[in-house]
């Protein structure tokens, strides 16, 4: 099985690899992509696969954007954090979804699937549909959390967040008050809840709003530096691929 996986955050793509090569020990991994505009561009230079592995957001785009400008030629299996229920609205032979984090054995039935019955044409059509339904689903981004607070609990509104932070495997919001506290949602989960006009995963590292942006700075191989007012000493790169995001999102 020739296989190309499109992933934009490293550990994710490495750990879907793996699991696949754990699975089918011959598969091919003919290429890792990381964007969209990567993806279009390998796709009109190679053949295409025998099964697409792809992440719906990724960092210039959603991966549905593929399907805009190539006539993909394969099967594809979408791995996403979106609700399980409208997910299995459109599943289909061609078209397999897998939840976040990624199961193995949920993986090898997917693969399984395909490689029983191989699909001959790519499934532009029904990613039409789900572009569609994307688009017109009413979105709700978190206003609130809850957290445990001495022998009860206490509410912090998002508007009160400055940036968020992931070290030491616990992610944390700084609050306009310089004050922090620990949150249960991984990055991913954040970056899906919060609203995106509001707030930018700059990196594996860090969300930041739009308030806590002091100095934007050149940095080394075409990076920027993002100087926070609550906390100038903390380094915040935004990498090469994501500066054209970053920038859209700061022009609006």
């Amino acid at each position: 099985m020739r296989l190309v996986i499109i992933e934009d955050e490293k550990p994710n793509a490495t750990r879907l690899k793996n699991l696949v090569h754990d699975i089918f020990p011959d598969t091919t991994i003919e290429a890792i992509l990381d964007t969209v505009s990567a993806s279009v561009a390998w796709f009109r230079q190679h053949p295409h696969p025998d099964v697409a592995l792809m992440d719906i957001r990724l960092a210039d785009g959603l991966s549905f954007d593929i399907f805009q400008q190539v006539s993909l030629q394969c099967p594809v299996i979408f791995t996403t954090a979106y609700d399980e229920y409208a997910i299995r609205a459109f599943k289909v032979n061609s078209i397999d979804y897998l939840l976040k984090p990624i199961e193995k054995e949920d993986l090898r039935q997917a693969l399984d699937k395909i490689h029983r019955q191989p699909v001959q044409t790519g499934p532009t059509e029904m990613v039409q549909q789900l572009l569609e339904f994307f688009k017109q689903k009413e979105v709700s981004y978190r206003t609130r959390f809850m957290l445990p607070f001495r022998d009860g609990y206490r509410t912090v509104l998002v508007e009160d967040v400055d940036f968020a932070y992931y070290a030491y495997s616990t992610t944390r919001l700084v609050l306009k008050d310089k004050s922090e506290v620990v949150v249960t949602q991984t990055m991913d989960e954040l970056e899906e809840q919060l609203n995106p006009a509001q707030f930018f995963r700059a990196n594996r590292q860090h969300i930041i709003g739009i308030h806590s942006i002091d100095r934007i700075l050149h940095s080394f191989n075409g990076k920027l530096q993002i100087r926070l007012k609550r906390d100038p000493e903390r380094e915040v790169l935004v990498s090469k691929e994501k500066v054209p995001l970053f920038k859209q999102w700061l022009d609006k």
